[in-house]
């Protein structure tokens, strides 16, 4: 916690005050492909802007087209020779998910880079078009199913270039205060007990357990694919629009501690780019560096389950 107070840069070089740009300096990443899910704002637009800015080949997966585009043609007027597309995603629907990868397959392009940023945070009880709510439906069974449609495309990818592909889920610190028990597998849509707060530290845990037992799964099958969590920061984004007042007086009383948008998107564009993340998988990073998350966080066990579970939504769904 005292890189994230002070700047103090850790064992990797960098640390709270770095920048996506600076822990990127220098890499050509022009023959890598990547997806990054709400990439038309905040530290998704930071992370397309110096992906794209290393030659990386992006493709903004958005539920906002017209947002998007703003986004690319604001790159552009930057970087002209910038290669950024557009493809419609909603997380809320296990529709549309199917959609955006038959669609993104269709392309035949390759797949390095899986950038899972979108996210909601602190609303109010509602949901998704599925039937499950919605910061657990968004932020983790979403991006749960699409990196289980586009798995096969990264394992052709990395196969045919000997490439390592790469798997970053954005969590957060918040992943420390879920419910009692971590994920509420019989109670996941209960509006009597439903907490905003909690929920969202529910989604952010579920983040880290996905990471860690896709990475068991695909080491267990040899495949040449990382898959790693990172907590970008405190940083005031569009996500935190469900609770601008709450916000506002907290950042008075913790200001040392908040990040800029080009320091909130340096942990993720590190984790997905850096040279010296080469074969570092299932790990937790802040800051840019490895960081221990919380016990339940760790917990194979509750991976496992979250895993079975996350497909059993799927199901239902599809029969919905």
């Amino acid at each position: 916690m005292i890189r994230s107070i002070t700047g103090i840069p850790g064992p990797s070089g960098f640390g709270s005050a770095s920048t996506a740009d600076q822990v990127t300096l220098g890499i050509d990443a022009s023959n890598l492909t990547a997806i990054v899910t709400g990439g038309a704002s905040g530290i998704g637009l930071e992370t397309v802007r110096v992906l794209a800015q290393r030659k990386v080949h992006v493709i903004i997966a958005a539920r906002n087209t017209d947002a998007a585009k703003d986004a690319k043609d604001l790159i552009l007027r930057d970087n002209r020779t910038a290669k950024v597309d557009i493809m419609k995603l909603d997380l809320n629907s296990i529709r549309s998910i199917k959609a955006f990868a038959d669609d993104f397959k269709a392309l035949r392009l390759p797949l390095n880079i899986l950038i899972n940023n979108a996210g909601i945070m602190f609303c109010p009880f509602q949901l998704s078009e599925d039937g499950y709510e919605m910061q657990f439906a968004t932020n983790h069974l979403g991006h749960f199913y699409l990196t289980n449609l586009l798995l096969d495309r990264m394992k052709e990818t990395a196969k045919a270039t000997g490439i390592e592909g790469r798997i970053v889920n954005l969590s957060s610190i918040a992943h420390r205060y879920p419910y009692r028990k971590g994920i509420r597998f019989d109670k996941i849509n209960d509006k009597k007990s439903y907490d905003d707060k909690m929920a969202y530290g529910q989604s952010k845990l579920a983040n880290i357990l996905h990471a860690n037992e896709l990475s068991r799964r695909l080491q267990e099958e040899g495949a040449n694919i990382t898959v790693n969590s990172v907590h970008p920061g405190v940083i005031m984004t569009n996500l935190m629009r469900h609770s601008t007042i709450t916000m506002n007086i907290l950042r008075v009383f913790t200001s040392v501690i908040w990040k800029n948008v080009p320091q909130g998107a340096a942990t993720t564009c590190y984790v997905a780019l850096h040279p010296d993340m080469k074969g570092v998988t299932g790990k937790y990073f802040v800051d840019c560096n490895e960081c221990k998350p919380t016990k339940l966080a760790r917990s194979e066990a509750l991976g496992k389950e979250l895993w079975d579970f996350s497909n059993q939504l799927i199901q239902e769904a599809q029969k919905k």
